[in-house]
This record gives structure tokens, C-alpha cells and sequence, in this order.
């Protein structure tokens, strides 16, 4: 939602800008609409054009690097969840407790990751891997072997404990908004510039709606790369999928 509101408010603030500006310069009085003047403001916007391609390219990287690190995170995750359940399997059936609350909680998992909704931070999640803690507490070895199984299954849980949270930590977003209306606010400078002295008529103002769409769609995607669970674009929730169809085996 966040993401739909800023690229909205973007597109148009760069309409108004640029259509805006070809109205205000034909109120302008004489001596303010010669040449030097126009060049002028057109170098002055060469300075933003630069600014606001530097500051945009970096946000798609940002974003960029956001979702793929999310990613591998997800299958990394994935990977210790069976990991997890595979150590809890070689224990023997005293495990039966814990390996059922851990698929309960990769279940609900997979499914809310897979409708925008994902599971990770809330509290019947926690609750769920909570109750997969106690009950391997709760075991009681009978021999040596056994007690190391126990504490290899413990020292995966906390691996996937710690992997959680570090998961939960990167789903909100790391552009800040101050830079991206900035941002903004620097592509609409650049686009009065341009259509400061532009010819009015059909295909320039359809220019300007059609870059000022295209611009406020960068924004967009940019924007719902750096939300992956959320949007658009987002992570898949196929490896926990494959996690869950590994501990039904």
C-alpha cells in the first residue's frame, strides 16, 4: 500500500510539474522569458538530472540487494527447517511431538508466505517453535547416543531460532522516505525544466504523462523490492513448500 500511495503522489507530481510549468511560463512577464534565462534553467536542472539518476540508481541496487539476500535467507532457512526435523527423526519417536509442531508451524509458514501474509514475526509462530523448544527440553536420553542426538537437534533449533528473527529484521524496508520524496522532488524540478518552453500540444503533453508513468512505475518496483514478503514482487514461498513435503516423508 505504502508503495501504490508514493508512486501515485510521483506520477502526479511530475504531471503537474511539467505541464504546470508550460502555464506558468506563458503568465511570465517579457523580459523573464528570453533566452538566457531558459538556458539558464536548463543547467540548473542538468544538476538534478544527475542527482536523481545517481539517488535512483542506488535505490534500485539497495532494493535489489534487499530481495536477493531475503531470498537466499528464505531457502537458507528452509534448509535448516529440515535439517531440524531430519536430526529429530534420527532421535526415534520420542521426537513425534516436536516434529509435529515444527510442521505445523512450516505449514502455516509456507501458506501465509504464499498469500502476502507471512508468518514469521507473529506470536502463533513463535508459539509453535516455542512448543517444538519445550518438548525437546522434555526429552530424556536413555544412552550416550541419544543424548547427543538431543543436543544436536537443540543446537538446530537455535540455529533456526536465530535465523527467524534475523528474517523478521529484513521485512520492513531499508530506503528511507525522506530520500525518496527528495528524490521525487528533484525529478520534478527536472521535469518543469522541460516543460518550461515546451511546444503545447498533443504529443507533448502525452510525453510527459507517458515518462512521468514510467518514472512513477521505477518508483514502484524499487520500492516493492525493498518490501519482499509483501507486493508485487516478493519472495517465493516454494521453499518451504519443498520443507513441508520433505517432513511429511
Amino acid at each position: 500500500m505504502r508503495e501504490t500511495i508514493i508512486s501515485l503522489l510521483a506520477f502526479a507530481a511530475l504531471v503537474a510539474a511539467s505541464l504546470g510549468s508550460r502555464v506558468f511560463y506563458e503568465r511570465l512577464p517579457e523580459r523573464s522569458r528570453v533566452a538566457a534565462t531558459e538556458d539558464t534553467v536548463r543547467l540548473i536542472a542538468n544538476i538534478f538530472v544527475v542527482l536523481a539518476s545517481l539517488v535512483l540508481g542506488l535505490m534500485i541496487n539497495s532494493a535489489r540487494s534487499t530481495f536477493d539476500g531475503v531470498d537466499k535467507a528464505v531457502h537458507a532457512y528452509a534448509t535448516e527447517l529440515i535439517l531440524l526435523d531430519r536430526s529429530m527423526r534420527h532421535y526415534g519417536p520420542d521426537t513425534a511431538a516436536p516434529r509435529r509442531h515444527l510442521l505445523a508451524y512450516t505449514e502455516q509458514a509456507a501458506r501465509r508466505m504464499a498469500q502476502s501474509d507471512p508468518v514469521l514475526g507473529s506470536r502463533t509462530a513463535e508459539a509453535l517453535l516455542n512448543d517444538v523448544n519445550d518438548a525437546l527440553r522434555a526429552l530424556a536420553p536413555a544412552d550416550a547416543e541419544h543424548a547427543a542426538l538431543k543436543e544436536r537437534a537443540e543446537r538446530r533449533f537455535e540455529t533456526v531460532y536465530e535465523m527467524r528473527w534475523a528474517l523478521v529484521e529484513q521485512s520492513e524496508g531499508t530506503i528511507p522516505l525522506p530520500l525518496i520524496v527528495l528524490t521525487v522532488a528533484w525529478l520534478a524540478l527536472v521535469f518543469a525544466s522541460y516543460g518550461y518552453r515546451a511546444p503545447r500540444n498533443a504529443v507533448m503533453v502525452t510525453s510527459f504523462v507517458v515518462s512521468a508513468a514510467l518514472i512513477a512505475c521505477t518508483v514502484y518496483l524499487t520500492l516493492d523490492m525493498d518490501v519482499p514478503f509483501d507486493g508485487t514482487i516478493q519472495v517465493s514461498a516454494a521453499p518451504l513448500e519443498r520443507a513441508v513435503a520433505e517432513m511429511r516423508k
